[in-house]
């Protein structure tokens, strides 16, 4: 009987690779995105921030990212300040207004003539567009 720590066992490469840095995993072990990690080795593609027991978001291509991180690079960007839409830090969750196929911070959501904040509701302190302009009512007639 081969253990963990025995030559036999690594003899046989039955020991799984850390999928970062490809050497033989013989202590702690995490398991995460379907790959195993060195503890170490489990970090945010971007920051290099450890993940262990933290919270993360993979991309596309599997790679984890911390939150913030994966925030950044891909979070809609609001179309009048071009900073990333997404949550304030210690939320979980932010609002995104959608207004003629362009995305918004509340704070931004702005008539764009006169500078009033617009409301998202259908009411007449909302978005009148004219002409792919985000407008509110006295600026749009």
């Amino acid at each position: 009987m081969c253990f963990l720590s025995d030559p036999c066992f690594v003899l046989q490469g039955t020991l799984e690779k850390c999928c970062v840095c490809k050497q033989t995993i013989t202590d702690r072990m995490l398991r995460a995105t379907g790959n195993s990690y060195h503890p170490q080795c489990f970090t945010c593609v971007v920051c290099h921030k450890p993940l262990e027991g933290a919270s993360f978001i993979v991309d596309k291509a599997n790679q984890p990212h911390c939150v913030d991180d994966y925030h950044r690079k891909y979070a809609p960007r609001c179309s009048v300040c071009a900073e990333p839409i997404m949550p304030e830090p210690g939320k979980d969750e932010t609002v995104r207004v959608v207004a003629l196929e362009k995305n918004f911070h509340m704070k931004c959501y702005k008539c764009e003539d006169c500078g009033k904040a617009l409301s998202i509701e259908a009411d007449d302190n909302g978005c009148f567009p004219l002409d792919g302009h985000v407008l509110c009512r006295k600026c749009h007639t």
